[in-house]
Formats: structure tokens, sequence, C-alpha cells
């Protein structure tokens, strides 16, 4: 598959899954996001470990009650900033009660001061994910370009948080695409990293 073959395959399906997430009613979203709070985290969260979020937008799985959970559990916190397109991401760390500023496309984000770190946690959103850790996100590979240059530097784990809805059987992907190491759903938790 070409390279602009592949880049259509994922805008079609961006769209069919952006339209598909849109559609889940607010009761299951809200639902979805605190039975994957409530569950065991899959991984050892210790005192002063850095767990980068993410400020939901639109029908996106929301986070807040993960990462506080987290947080009480002695995790400190993070936050990305968008800073240009074909760059990473700037996480930067923030803690609940912090006040947060209007990024790009009006996204929370910590104030421009708040200083950047490299999380050991990186939990992000998608639109649609597939069995082998490949994700399909908005299409800038924001995330792909920073789980890249992370794990260049230090062991991360990459997790999405998803809807159960939002499964697909395969994700057209490439050798930039980086994969997740774990999705964890309000059906279950998917690990990728036994793969």
């Amino acid at each position: 598959m070409s390279d602009a073959t592949l880049i259509d395959a994922k805008a079609d399906l961006r769209r069919e899954a952006l339209a598909h997430r849109d559609t889940l009613p607010a009761e299951l979203r809200q639902a979805a996001a605190e039975t994957i709070a409530r569950r065991e985290f899959p991984v050892e969260v210790r005192p002063g470990m850095l767990v980068s979020g993410f400020s939901s937008i639109g029908s996106e799985i929301n986070p807040l009650p993960l990462m506080r959970r987290l947080a009480d559990r002695g995790a400190r916190l993070a936050l990305p900033v968008v800073v240009g397109r074909g760059r990473p991401l700037a996480l930067r760390a923030w803690a609940f009660g912090e006040p947060l500023n209007k990024g790009q496309w009006g996204i929370r984000e910590p104030r421009p001061d708040a200083p950047e770190v490299d999380p050991d946690i990186v939990l992000m959103p998608l639109a649609a994910f597939d069995r082998t850790g490949h994700r399909i996100g908005y299409g800038a590979g924001y995330y792909d370009l920073t789980l890249t240059g992370l794990r260049a530097r230090k062991p991360i784990i990459a997790v999405g948080l998803a809807y159960a809805a939002q499964e697909i059987a395969a994700v057209p992907a490439t050798a930039r695409d980086a994969r997740l190491d774990l999705v964890l759903t309000e059906r279950e938790v998917i690990d990728f990293r036994k793969a």
C-alpha cells in the first residue's frame, strides 16, 4: 500500500471513527471513564512517578477520574501542549487545582512557565485502535513524534484510553506510527506488551 493510499485510508477511518464516537450517549461516556478509573491500573504507579494525561475535547473519553486516582496514589501529573505542526508535544507539569490556559483548538493546557517533563506513563486519546497496538488519532502525528522522542530517552508506557466501541479490525500503519503498550476501555485492559 502506498503512502498516499495509507493516508487516505486513515482519513476515511478517522472520519468514520469520530462520527461513531460522537453518537455514544453522554451517560455511557461518563460511565466508561469512571469504570476505567475504578479498575486496578495495570502498571505499578510508585509515588513520584510522572503520568502525562490529556484534556479531553468533544466526545473523547474523560481522563480526569483516572488521573485523579493516580495522583491520589502519589503520581505527579503533566498535560500536553501543542508547540507547532510537525513537532512533538511539550509535556508540562500540572496538578489538580492549578490554572490552565486555552491552547490550540481550545484545549486546556498548563501555563508556559510550567516545567517540561519526561513522563513514565503517557495517557492518550484516540479515534480508533486495533488489537496490534496501533491507533488512529487526529492525523497530525503529535503523539507519534512525542512517543518516539520519549522512547529514545527512557522507557515509557503508552496507554490509550478509549471506549470499547472504538476498536476496529485493523489500523493501516507505517513505520512512523508509534505503537501503544496498553489500551484501557470500560470492558477490558488490552496489553500489547505481551504480543
